[in-house]
């Protein structure tokens, strides 16, 4: 079980000071899993995004929030009401303590109160800024509103996914695109250091989750020039449907295509259609077909079909485990589909000692929440969760008389005048 407390990491040395919602808290949780001292700044009833569920045991409450406890791990928390002069007065006394500064309000936000990059830069000429939008600080779009939908929407990430009949789908209720940029964040963030350690400066990280999403777009333009149309089993050559997705014996799914030719097909398909054929599945015509020509720009939707039903009768007649054990002794290029429930237990990340508890005492007596660990194992010092998501405020002390050297009735003080 991990204890309660922050390792030494590769950014131990290095403080953060994290502003955001829930645009930006996967950031200054990856620059926690490396050690650095992130200390996460609340308003003084909460961050917002404590209310995004679900909850534990379904029990809406700011402080089971498992959207919070899983994006905040690895941070002290604390409240500071950046409205009021005496909140400003406050950070600015953090900045000159802080390396980064990594913030998600709408642009102009911070420069309005007194505490954008230009102003905190002349306070510490070293402090490195990450402002994470939805669009960028500049721009026609950039201070229109938006969300983690509308994103994915306009990165022309979500056009081609769902069918051709209907509007186009997303594919995951979690915040893919905020996930994404938050990750960007944290690597950008790595670049931003490595400057100031060659040069001494800081700087300001203007980043857009759409840009984010966007370069992530679809290698098929640049194989086909072709627009991908909106159905899943499509294939590149736009002409016919090819299942993608098997179902197994037990329920399980099974991802798999048949690869033409130009992709090395004769190769990928060989082993499944040895083990069709050894086993009794494979029909006549489809032992017959000429697996060399396989073409996707001139193989017909019925042929599709004739291949695919006694394929489909072979899938489903073994489990999922067997197939995957199949793959590996035939060499078939499929794989299986995960559910949350297989990852927990599969062999590998056990293995890796990917899984780390956490205890929750404020969840109740003996509660232990399974979070995922290191996401890279280094032979010096690894990423690791150590540190649940702070409650509200549960570190004000703590920070407020460490850094700023404050006494408990200053602290008390602040809090009545509603600055913290």
């Amino acid at each position: 079980m991990a204890s309660e407390k922050n390792q030494e990491g590769m950014l131990s040395p290095y403080r953060v000071l994290d502003l955001t919602d829930e645009k930006g808290q996967i950031c200054g949780k990856l620059l926690g899993d490396m050690g650095a001292d992130v200390v996460k700044i609340e308003p003084p009833g909460g961050d917002p995004a404590r209310r995004i569920g679900p909850y534990y045991h379904d029990h809406e409450h700011p402080e089971k929030s498992l959207f919070w406890l899983s994006y905040n791990t690895n941070k002290r928390g604390i409240t500071l009401n950046i409205e009021t002069d005496e909140g400003r007065e406050i950070f600015k006394r953090l900045v000159k303590q802080a390396d980064f500064v990594i913030e998600s309000f709408n642009p102009g936000y911070l420069d309005g109160l007194g505490l954008g990059y230009k102003d905190l830069e002349k306070i510490n000429p070293a402090l490195m800024m990450l402002s994470i939008t939805h669009f960028g600080q500049t721009g026609p779009y950039s201070h229109y509103q938006s969300s983690d939908l509308i994103d994915w929407a306009m990165s022309g990430r979500m056009y081609p996914l769902g069918d051709a009949d209907r509007p186009p789908v997303r594919i995951s209720h979690q915040p893919q695109t905020y996930l994404q940029a938050g990750i960007e964040a944290a690597a950008a963030a790595s670049m931003a250091l490595y400057h100031r350690q060659a040069t001494g400066e800081g700087q300001h990280i203007d980043l857009a989750i759409q840009a984010a999403e966007a370069q992530l777009g679809d290698a098929i333009w640049d194989q086909t020039k072709l627009i991908r149309p909106r159905r899943l089993g499509v294939t590149a050559g736009m002409r016919i449907i090819i299942n993608r997705t098997w179902v197994c014996k037990d329920g399980g799914l099974i991802s798999w295509a048949y690869m033409p030719a130009s992709f090395d097909g004769v190769k990928r398909n060989a082993g499944l259609i040895e083990w069709m054929t050894k086993e009794g599945f494979a029909t006549e015509y489809f032992k017959a077909f000429d697996w060399e020509a396989l073409d996707y720009t001139s193989i017909t939707q019925d042929m599709i079909d004739r291949l695919e039903e006694p394929t489909r009768r072979f899938f489903f007649a073994h489990t999922k485990a067997e197939l995957l054990a199949g793959a590996v002794k035939y060499r078939i290029f499929f794989y299986p589909q995960f559910t949350a429930a297989d990852v927990l237990t599969d062999i590998q990340l056990i293995d890796r000692n990917y899984w780390t508890e956490l205890e929750h005492p404020d969840l109740g007596e003996g509660v232990r929440l399974k979070y995922p660990g290191a996401f890279a194992v280094s032979s010096e010092v690894s990423p690791a969760v150590t540190r649940r998501a702070p409650r509200i405020g549960e570190h004000n002390l703590e920070v407020y008389q460490t850094l700023l050297g404050m006494t408990t009735e200053d602290v008390s003080r602040l809090k009545a005048l509603d600055a913290i």
